[in-house]
């Protein structure tokens, strides 16, 4: 692998619809592809265009994908600008979403812990990530 490697994190989820709405209108990614019963999956990629990764977020019709395994299945974003971070935290507050306690202490030391709507925890990390 190299710099130009792209990576997309794909999982299945129960809320199509309200997870989109949670990392485009709560975190500020953008819809970068989406497709419609696609052999029974429904499924929508976000992200910021330009970047090397993505998510991919699916439904397949009539399966449950469930509830993640633990609290600590995380995706963390490393916000270091201070006003960008909390403008982050300030618009997923005005959507609806309170913060929750990590699971492990570390990431409540520089962030705050938001669950999306399947209960995956996603971390807005007040540091650069290097």
């Amino acid at each position: 692998m190299d710099s130009k490697t792209i990576l997309r994190v794909a999982r299945p989820t129960d809320h199509l619809e309200e997870v989109r709405r949670f990392y485009i209108d709560g975190l500020g990614l953008e819809e970068l592809g989406s497709f419609h019963d696609h052999e029974g999956f429904d499924g929508v990629m976000l992200g910021l265009a330009g970047a090397s990764y993505h998510l991919e977020f699916t439904r397949r019709h009539e399966h449950a994908a469930g509830r993640p395994p633990t609290q600590d299945n995380l995706l963390v974003f490393y916000l270091p600008d201070r006003n960008e971070w909390q403008a982050s935290i300030d618009r997923l507050v005005s959507q609806g979403h309170e913060p929750v306690s990590s699971f492990n202490p570390y990431w409540d030391l520089q962030g705050v812990t938001f669950e999306d709507p399947d209960g995956y925890r996603v971390v807005l990390q007040n540091m650069s990530w290097q």
